[in-house]
């Protein structure tokens, strides 16, 4: 059998950890390789832009706690 279907690459997007496709820009934020480019919230009714906004300002806070540790971090602890 010579004719297969293989999965889908899927990569994690580096601002809000949601999967996308290699290469593409990311629907749940519309950041490309750490720049904006398409403005999501802007379509987006009151409420809607609202609980957007809160959900990406709750994904940026796990994602820094995710990160390691620096030495200036630690010093000033």
């Amino acid at each position: 059998m010579h004719k297969y279907i293989s999965p889908v690459g899927l990569n994690v997007c580096p601002k809000c950890k949601k999967p996308v496709l290699s290469h593409t820009t990311c629907l749940n934020c519309g950041f490309y390789k750490g720049k904006e480019v398409i403005n999501v919230l802007k379509e987006l009714t009151k409420k809607e832009k609202k609980a957007k906004e809160k959900e990406m300002k709750e994904a940026e806070k796990e994602s820094q706690k995710n990160q390691p540790v620096t030495m200036e971090e630690l010093s000033k602890k």
